[in-house]
Formats: C-alpha cells, sequence, structure tokens
C-alpha cells in the first residue's frame, strides 16, 4: 500500500539551514517580525527574503498560502516556500499550509522551519496527505517523495501531537488505495485478503463465504452477486479497545468492487468510474485500521458487502423478488440499485450478531445525492438527534463536508410493491430520500443510525486542498474524530 512521507521532527538549527537541500519552507506570519530563523534566511539571502516579504505578492497571501522563490541565493535549497500561517490560526488554515508544501514535495524532500508553532503538528499531517500518489501501475518508475524533516523548538512534544495524525494519514491512505484500484486487481478475494492483512495490527478480522451468507438468510445481498465469476462476501473487523461490556460502534459499508448496473446496465460513458463504488467500505476499513494503529479505546466493529455487479444468464433481473436477512422480500425493479440490498442484509447482521449502541453505514449509494449538493458535501440521513449532531460537529471539525437530509416516512410509500414487502427504489422524485428509507428498513426500533451518502465525495475529478485527483479519502477523518469524541473511554 502507498505509506505517508517519512516526517521526522528536529530541533531548531540555524547552522543547519543553508545546506538544506530540496525545498525549504519557512512557516511565518508575513504580517510579523521575523523570528530568529527568518532572520538568518534573510541575512544567508543578504536581505532577500524581507524584500519579498514586502512585496504584495507576500503581503496579500492569506493564512495557509504559499509564495515561492525559488534557487534563492545564499541557500542549498531548490526553492525557498514562505508559508504565510499566523500563530492564532485553525485546525483547516494549518493543514493547508502544510499540503501547499506537500502538492511540490520532490524526490530531494524539504526542510520545513515551524519554530514554535502551535499547529506544527497539523501542519505535518497536512503535508503527508497531500504528498499521496498513487502509481502502483504505471510502468515508468514514479518520482519518490523525498524525506520530509521539521524543525521545531520542541521536537518530542510535536511528535506526540503527531503520532495519532499519522495514524490517520494511514487510515486514509488506506481508503485511498482501495478507491483508486482497478477492479482487475481489486476483487472481492483480494479486497477481503487486504483487510484479513490488518489482522497483524490486532484486529480481530472474520470472512464470512457465500455458503455461510446462505444459510444466514442473505438473499438480497447474494442477489446482487449472481452475474459475476468473483464470490461475494462480507468482511467483519473488530476492534476491542474499550470495556469489555461496553456495546461497540458499529459501521457498515458498501463494497460492489465494480458497477455495470447489471441487467439495468449503465451507460459506457463514465462507467470506468464505476470501480469507487466500495468506497463506503474503504472507508469503514481506512477507519478500523486507524484505530488499530493508534490504539483507540474504543470497542468499533466495522463490516463491509463486497460483491460485484455484473450481467450475464444468471444475473439478478428486474422483476425478481430476493428475501432479505430480516426476512422482508424485495422486488428488484432495478438492479442498478444494488448498494441498498447489500446494506440491507449486512445491516440487520450487525444488529443482529453485535447489538451495537450505534449503527452508521457508508455508501456511495445514489447519482441523486450528487444533484442535490454537488461534490463538495456527502448527505446525512438519520433516525437520532444526538447521533446526528455528533457526527455533524466531527465533520465540521474535520473540514469533511456533510449536510443533513431529511429522512421521513412519508417517502415510504413510493417503496410500496404490487408484489412483494418493499421495491428497491421509489422514482427519480427525492431518489436519496427514498433509499435512504429503503435502509431506515432494516434498522431495529430503538437503534440509532445515520446513513452517509459519499456519492459525490468519494472521488474527486481535479486536486483537492488535502489530495490529488481521485480517491479523496472522504470520511475517514470525520468517523475517527467522532468516535474520539463520543465513543472513546476517557
Amino acid at each position: 500500500m502507498t505509506h505517508p512521507v517519512s516526517i521526522d521532527f528536529q530541533p531548531l538549527d540555524a547552522e543547519a539551514i543553508a545546506p538544506a537541500t530540496g525545498r525549504l519552507a519557512l512557516v511565518l506570519d508575513v504580517t510579523s517580525k521575523l523570528s530568529a530563523a527568518g532572520r538568518r534566511i534573510d541575512r544567508l539571502m543578504r536581505g532577500g527574503l524581507a524584500r519579498a516579504l514586502a512585496d504584495e505578492a507576500a503581503t496579500g497571501l492569506k493564512p495557509g498560502e504559499t509564495l515561492d522563490l525559488a534557487f534563492p541565493a545564499g541557500l542549498a535549497a531548490e526553492a525557498l516556500q514562505i508559508v504565510h500561517l499566523p500563530r492564532k490560526c485553525d485546525v483547516e488554515a494549518a493543514r493547508k499550509a502544510g499540503a501547499a508544501v506537500g502538492a511540490k514535495l520532490g524526490k530531494a524532500g524539504a526542510t520545513v522551519i515551524a519554530d514554535a508553532h502551535p499547529m506544527a503538528a497539523q501542519i505535518a499531517f497536512g503535508l503527508a496527505l497531500r504528498a499521496y500518489d498513487f502509481s502502483a501501475h504505471k510502468s515508468e518508475a514514479p518520482t519518490p517523495r523525498g524525506p520530509v524533516c521539521m524543525r521545531v523548538r520542541d521536537p518530542e512534544s510535536v511528535a506526540a501531537q503527531a503520532a495519532p495524525l499519522a495514524a490517520l494519514a494511514e487510515g486514509v491512505f488506506f481508503t485511498r488505495d482501495l478507491v483508486n484500484e482497478p477492479a482487475n486487481i481489486l476483487g472481492t478475494d483480494d479486497f477481503a485478503a487486504r483487510l484479513a492483512a490488518m489482522q497483524e495490527l490486532g484486529l480481530d478480522v472474520e470472512i464470512l463465504e457465500e455458503d455461510r451468507l446462505a444459510e444466514l438468510g442473505m438473499g438480497a445481498l447474494l442477489g446482487v452477486g449472481l452475474g459475476s465469476e468473483t464470490p461475494s462476501k462480507v468482511v467483519v473487523m473488530r476492534w476491542n479497545g474499550g470495556p469489555a461490556d461496553e456495546a461497540p460502534l458499529a459501521l457498515v459499508g458498501k463494497g460492489v468492487v465494480f458497477d455495470t448496473g447489471g441487467i439495468s446496465i449503465k451507460p459506457a460513458a463514465g462507467m470506468e468510474e464505476m470501480t469507487m463504488d466500495m468506497g463506503g467500505a474503504a472507508v469503514v476499513s481506512g477507519v478500523m485500521r486507524t484505530l488499530a494503529m493508534r490504539r483507540a479505546r474504543a470497542n468499533v466493529v466495522g463490516l463491509v458487502g463486497l460483491v460485484e455487479n455484473m450481467p450475464d444468464g444468471r444475473a439478478q433481473r428486474p422483476g425478481d423478488v430476493v428475501r432479505s436477512m430480516k426476512g422482508d422480500t424485495i422486488e428488484v425493479i432495478n438492479t442498478d440499485a444494488e448498494g441498498r440490498l447489500v446494506l440491507a442484509d449486512v445491516l440487520w447482521y450487525a444488529q443482529e450478531r453485535f447489538k451495537p449502541a450505534a449503527v452508521i453505514d457508508l455508501a456511495t449509494l445514489t447519482g441523486a445525492i450528487i444533484i442535490a449538493l454537488g461534490h463538495e458535501h456527502a448527505g446525512m440521513f438519520d433516525n437520532d438527534d444526538a447521533l446526528a449532531g455528533a457526527i455533524a460537529a466531527a465533520a465540521a471539525a474535520e473540514g469533511e463536508g456533510l449536510w443533513r437530509m431529511p429522512c421521513d416516512p412519508v417517502h415510504d410509500k413510493a417503496l410500496k410493491s404490487r408484489i412483494a414487502d418493499v421495491k428497491n427504489v421509489g422514482g427519480r422524485p427525492a431518489g436519496s430520500i427514498t433509499a435512504a428509507r429503503f435502509l431506515a428498513r432494516f434498522i431495529a426500533e430503538g437503534t440509532a443510525w445515520a446513513h452517509l451518502d459519499i456519492a459525490g465525495v468519494a472521488l474527486a475529478s481535479s486536486d483537492r486542498t488535502l489530495s490529488p485527483k481521485g480517491a479523496t479519502g472522504w470520511g475517514v477523518m470525520t468517523l475517527d474524530r467522532l468516535i474520539r469524541d463520543r465513543y472513546e473511554a476517557k
């Protein structure tokens, strides 16, 4: 897998500035006096830094923005990157500042002079996230990202603050790698194997194969994979870091490794992006990796339903009726509304087996959520104000866009079937809401539940502040923050 760039925290050393190779980034407030390190750089540049800071290109910088001075005189560095970041700044600005350095990181690496900035650990985190590069399938060897040395006033303290963020970066990268992988590489077998490998981190991982799923009565999930040569699976990951008698939080992810739409086949244009239809399962997997790596003091179970939706002589047809693990019969109106069938069985299994304190599912579920919210916000549907508020607060704290959507029972009538208990689609109006209401049918009375539709945020068509074009890893940071704030033992 792709790992974050190596970041080493070292004490300030004036003598190490001039010979530092690669990029040299100086974190400062362009409106304040230069620090000792800044004055040292200015002397080496014979006043060049002061002149640059007096220019409107520098005075117009906003927090987190940077200015490059190429091949600065008096320094061995290939560029001096002026990073404007006042001491009193928020986390978003600090991560943006680090990301600006990470986006330009090359094989020669970088030295970042953060001095005594209180957000040094967050700067490092932003740098690590933006330096991500998925190049596993390129024939030409990718340009490696060189190591980063952060010069800070108190290296031990900053390193301690950065440690859980490093684990979080690993989880985000794991999620991005899964979403970016093509379906001929990441089938259901390989996906499950990658999760099983996390047992070495202390996770308890169990793989339920098709025969066991049939015994459990997961007819809805199994119906989706009938046309595929790859076997359907459910993978259960458990992290038991909290009190033994404490009910776990359950995270459930949709893992459709490729979605053709089945017999209700999708248009050819853009179908290649359906390698990301396992984005929900990828986020759950990344969160579980993060929890294990930072030894979280919480009980969390992650469950992912892994299937492939293909057209073939055995494939599920529109008009078929399947029986869910709950016992409800479902008329399949559209085989391209398959994710909710997968989630229905996994959600019910999670509640039956683990009796969770709350359930959160994530899925690239509907195109309708993109029409409603675009690509900046995921949609949240829920049945519990307290849980929804906690998730929204976590998303806001981590800078991940989230919008709470209505989830009213009035929409249930759109899902009434003539021949079964329910049908899997309710028509074009309120498409994301009717999908959520379908899932709500498989949530037991009294169980706090939230559904996050991440179809618009899992894959970016252009570079973002903290990620390059491609998989974003949206949701790993939000859920990790939620667990730390709401479920972790204090």
